[in-house]
């Protein structure tokens, strides 16, 4: 089983990837720990950690894409993290593969977004790793970012978890949502 988190940036993926490790006892995969180590060990990595989510992600893709194929096909366990998980490379799995990967797209609801930006996302977006630097985005940009993401999930047919109100009764409904997959690939 391969869990597959991915989200724009403060919207919980680390935390929620931590409290799957606390629950299932299976290790996590920061895809920034991997973006980072290619930039400051690998000299013409091909990117800058100020590029954008997509040219990392296509530069990342092929080196995750092999973590998680071998990861199914030694029938090991892992969770993977981070925005650079970009919902059209879900179709890069054939079936063998697809059916033992639970991905996960979360996103905040402009309405979410407008009610909570100080108060919950940039207040907890150092739940997990610690961020030194303030909130750069306006919420006028993590609206946008938040519906871009949501538009390239419906486009390419993954399922979408929206938070519009309640984070934590709302989330929950996601951690039910892996819950069922992973018995679901437990008797294939």
């Amino acid at each position: 089983m391969v869990i597959l988190i991915s989200a724009v940036s403060s919207t919980g993926k680390t935390l929620m990837a931590q409290k799957l490790l606390e629950k299932y006892h299976i290790s996590y995969l920061s895809i920034d720990h991997i973006k980072m180590g290619l930039y400051r060990g690998v000299k013409n990595c091909g990117f800058t950690p100020l590029d954008s989510t997509e040219v990392i992600g296509d530069k990342l893709w092929p080196i995750l894409k092999g973590i998680i194929m071998t990861n199914i096909e030694n029938e090991q366990h892992i969770i993977i993290e981070g925005c650079y998980i970009l919902p059209h490379y879900m179709k890069d799995f054939g079936i063998n593969y697809s059916e033992k990967i639970i991905p996960v797209f979360l996103g905040f609801s402009m309405n979410y977004i407008l009610e909570n930006f100080e108060t919950r996302i940039v207040k907890h977006r150092n739940a997990i790793e610690l961020r030194n630097w303030p909130e750069e985005r306006t919420i006028k940009e993590l609206i946008k970012e938040h519906r871009e993401f949501k538009a390239q999930c419906i486009q390419a047919g993954v399922r979408y978890f929206e938070i519009e109100n309640d984070y934590d009764k709302e989330i929950s409904n996601v951690y039910d949502y892996i819950e069922a997959e992973k018995r679901r690939i437990d008797h294939i």
